[in-house]
């Protein structure tokens, strides 16, 4: 099964500074797991039922239980009572709801929140597969091409979380779930409820695993961004190419440390990788914010870059003669929310972006990047700009009065109803 609980101090358990008091009363520090299971039997009582622990991890707790309302197998996961205590329940929803809003296909969902018999909890699916942590307990190292599809896949929930304001703080292989084939970031939100922050008045505690925190957030910055996040994939990303960590060291305070009197591990000095990869990883584990990519991203295209170079050229060009042999090439746009509620904007990006994924694994066919693509987001430009700049020669999306169809390029238009559960691409005639 997989969850998405802490792990021992080999790899660093989350730490917390308390800056003040907490606004709950004095939780019961020694609660045995017995307690906090009748407790949240009581809670949740005919809303979702317990069936047995899961596991343990240094902030909470994962259960499997049964939604009642939809008789479907969930996880669980209640917050420590102490924990619960110290950041308060307002902070605590107000984050879990923002995070509940992203819906993304490499973001896990969540499905509940709420707090029962004074514990903090939050309900995600429970899913068969295994964290990339399990993977790499297993395997040590992972094929290239593996570690780079899993890294670009988080960095796709990454950009578009970062997008929407929400920003993870404790990206590690623990919260890198790994179904189907795909990878799905757990746990956005629940870093920021525990660190506090503008949105929230009461200051609390700075949440994140040594092994894997930027060294900003390592110095207890306040504000931090998207970069930080960057950092610590490029920490996940360096341990699946060379089996460790990029700073290891016997205490969380040695491995803190090192992130600013120690140089840049080089990948290379361990494994074969191609100069671009190398260039890249260096880049997103620069000490500096503003030295590494401006956006998740942006990394994200220079691994799509690296893995192209080793597979050989793929994208057919524009300039192409109708009817030349090579692999279909199509870039899909933003597609338009056209109902009444903005807020549906979210679901109008994520499809765009799980269109572009599915597509991205049919043989034959060439993607534009969702990098790429989204750089025309709301932009009304000529189709043949589009296709030009993204080296395509099929464009796809919401449909537009101002595209003209060319010689070469598909005019954008609606994806055809008929197709749904299906998605197709073909080059103009």
């Amino acid at each position: 099964m997989l969850t998405t609980i802490g792990r021992g101090a080999r790899r660093g358990q989350p730490v917390r500074r308390l800056t003040v008091a907490a606004r709950l009363p004095p939780p019961r520090l020694s609660d045995p797991v017995t307690t906090i299971l009748q407790r949240l039997e009581r809670g949740l009582a005919g809303r979702y039922t317990i069936e047995r622990e899961l596991g343990q991890g240094g902030m909470a707790t994962v259960f499997l239980a049964t939604d009642v309302r939809h008789d479907r197998p969930v996880a669980v996961k209640v917050l420590r009572p102490e924990i619960s205590a110290d950041i308060g329940a307002d902070r605590f929803l107000r984050e879990i709801k923002l995070a509940a809003g992203l819906t993304h296909p490499h973001i896990l969902p969540v499905h509940d929140s709420g707090e029962a018999d004074g514990l903090l909890f939050y309900v995600m699916p429970n899913m068969e597969g295994r964290s990339l942590r399990e993977r790499l307990d297993a395997e040590r190292q992972l094929p290239l091409e593996e570690a780079l599809h899993i890294t670009r896949e988080v960095a796709a929930a990454l950009d578009y979380a970062h997008r929407h304001q929400v920003v993870h703080r404790d990206i590690k292989p623990e919260n890198i779930l790994l179904h189907e084939g795909a990878a799905m970031v757990a746990d956005f939100g629940i870093g920021k409820a525990l660190s506090g922050g503008a949105s929230v008045t009461q200051t609390g505690m700075t949440l994140g695993t040594p092994t894997y925190m930027s060294p900003e957030q390592a110095s207890g910055e306040g504000d931090i961004d998207g970069r930080s996040d960057l950092y610590s994939l490029a920490c996940v990303l360096y341990e699946m190419l060379t089996g460790e960590p990029p700073f290891t060291g016997p205490t969380a305070q040695a491995v803190i440390a090192k992130r600013f009197v120690s140089p840049i591990p080089k990948v290379g000095v361990t494994r074969d990788v191609p100069p671009a990869l190398e260039t890249a990883v260096t880049r997103a584990l620069a000490r500096t914010p503003v030295d590494r990519y401006p956006s998740a991203a942006e990394f994200a295209e220079a691994l799509r870059v690296v893995t192209r170079s080793m597979t050989g050229p793929h994208r057919t060009p524009p300039e192409s003669p109708k009817g030349a042999t090579g692999r279909t090439s199509i870039a899909v746009l933003p597609l338009t929310n056209r109902s009444a509620d903005p807020e549906n904007e979210y679901f109008s990006d994520g499809m765009t972006e799980e269109i572009i994924n599915v597509l991205g694994k049919v043989p034959g066919i060439q993607v534009a990047s969702c990098t790429s693509s989204f750089a025309f987001k709301g932009k009304d430009v000529d189709i043949r700009q589009v296709g030009e700049k993204l080296g395509v020669g099929t464009v796809r999306g919401s449909r537009s009065s101002r595209s003209l169809p060319l010689v070469g390029y598909a005019p954008v238009q609606q994806w055809p109803r008929h197709e749904t559960g299906r998605i197709s691409a073909r080059r103009a005639e």
